[in-house]
């Protein structure tokens, strides 16, 4: 058994059972990552474009939307680095929804590795942050007026995550009728989450 309560047969989705705020948190933040990648697996182009009712969403939009959340949320948000590409080049003002619109234009290759490759980014980030000053050290999200706590961002990434997975629950299903709350046990993140 870990120190947190969780069991070798527990599925790397398991938050800690025991443990301390960070623990807790962090371990929640990556339950809310792999089930919405679970969602998101395994889909084709036409799958990752198409849409339902009269909402816009895509789940190759959610996808880069999420990419985007993560690389700022580590980089420009947490300390203020730049959050590398194609993040700092996008026109952001001219079209603030731009990963949702330019989703379709990419290949689902491109779309899993960008966020797969974000996820495990952001992942080490954050932890790296909260072991070098826990979660009431002042990040950069708030500009040099306002102070905001790392809990604050990652308060605010999973909250991200609660939307954007209710989303992607509506959308596989009615693409083909995946539901459940879980991943099945033989689903497996992708193995750079896994360290």
């Amino acid at each position: 058994m870990a120190d947190d309560g969780r069991t070798s047969d527990d599925p790397p989705w398991e938050p800690p059972l025991t443990g301390d705020e960070a623990g807790h948190l962090l371990g929640s933040l990556d339950r809310m990552r792999m089930i919405f990648r679970w969602k998101a697996d395994g889909l084709d182009a036409a799958a990752l474009a198409s849409r339902t009712g009269a909402s816009q969403l895509t789940m190759g939009g959610l996808l880069k939307h999420l990419a985007s959340v993560e690389a700022t949320g580590s980089t420009f948000r947490l300390d203020g680095s730049n959050p590398g590409s194609p993040w700092a080049e996008a026109d952001w003002e001219g079209d603030p929804g731009w990963t949702f619109t330019t989703a379709a234009d990419d290949p689902p290759e491109e779309l899993y590795r960008l966020y797969d490759e974000e996820v495990a980014r952001a992942r080490e980030r954050f932890r790296a942050a909260v072991a070098d000053g826990g979660l009431d050290r002042a990040v950069a999200f708030g500009g040099d007026d306002v102070t905001v706590s790392l809990r604050r961002l990652l308060f605010d990434l999973l909250e991200e995550y609660g939307r954007h997975t209710g989303h992607a629950d509506l959308l596989r299903e009615a693409l083909d009728g995946r539901v459940g709350e879980d991943p099945p046990p033989d689903w497996s993140p992708p193995p750079s989450w896994l360290t």
